[in-house]
């Protein structure tokens, strides 16, 4: 059995994976929830609880321990072209099939959980999450006009979402246009360009970076009159079945804003 990936690379299973390592949090808690099994995952693979706690892992998402992973013996590798190190993924797959998301929109999350499905027998399950993530977004009720946004992903350096994120389109999706759309992948900027952008609410994600209240005094200083709010980054960069609860979240957070 063939199947492509979403960077176009071929992998050839023989029988469906039993040995399956994912190095992507969010793809590990979709495996869950699609049933499947795994046998090895990251440090920051933190849902669901129960394989966190009792799952080998093999490093971070951005240093894999090949030692690890070899003596898992893994019959399918779960990767993503940002999270992961490319070299690393390389070396991967001159020894195991590796199968590899690349994903910067909903529809990209959609694909990738479909595919996914097909690739570790579960199809069935795969397309009932894609459906119901489909479904569930058309109910966001996105804020008319837009309000200009940016998204802060990290601090010393300062860093936001570019245009070509999955955040990005969750931005938009949301009604909400990001004043540094036209910047690529997670810039860094100063506060003094924030205040410059025509901001008029910054949120601060929980993830990577753990934002906390005493941050948002930090950017208060540069702009007094903007909202600043905290908010779950898992919601805003998790394309997994985390995509579920995405809807919700989301209206709650806008009908705050309205």
């Amino acid at each position: 059995m063939q199947f492509t990936d979403q960077i176009g690379h071929t992998i050839t299973l023989n029988a469906p994976p039993q040995r399956i390592i994912s190095v992507v949090p969010s793809q590990t808690e979709l495996l869950y929830d699609l049933g499947a099994e795994v046998a090895g995952i990251t440090k920051f693979c933190i849902h669901p609880p129960a394989w966190f706690r009792e799952k080998p892992r093999v490093g971070g998402t951005k240093q894999l321990h090949m030692d690890r992973i070899d003596a898992l013996r893994p019959d399918l590798i779960i990767a993503n072209k940002e999270e992961n190190e490319k070299v690393q993924i390389e070396s991967l797959a001159q020894k195991y099939p590796v199968w590899t998301s690349n994903i910067r929109t909903l529809e990209e999350s959609l694909e990738m959980i479909t595919l996914l499905g097909e690739v570790i027998d579960k199809k069935e399950p795969a397309d009932t999450i894609a459906a119901r993530i489909a479904n569930g977004f058309t109910s966001v009720h996105p804020l008319t006009p837009q309000i200009p946004v940016a998204y802060f992903i990290w601090r010393d350096p300062w860093m936001v979402a570019g245009g070509d994120t999955f955040i990005n389109d969750m931005l938009q999706r949301c009604g909400l246009r990001n004043v540094f759309a036209d910047e690529n992948r997670y810039p860094v900027v100063s506060l003094a360009q924030l205040a410059a952008s025509g901001v008029k609410l910054v949120l601060l994600s929980s993830e990577p970076y753990p934002f906390k209240e005493k941050h948002i005094a930090e950017i208060k200083e540069y702009l007094p009159d903007a909202d600043i709010a905290l908010v779950d980054g898992e919601m805003f960069s998790w394309y997994g079945s985390r995509l579920l609860h995405a809807p919700a979240y989301f209206n709650t957070l806008l009908n705050g804003l309205r």
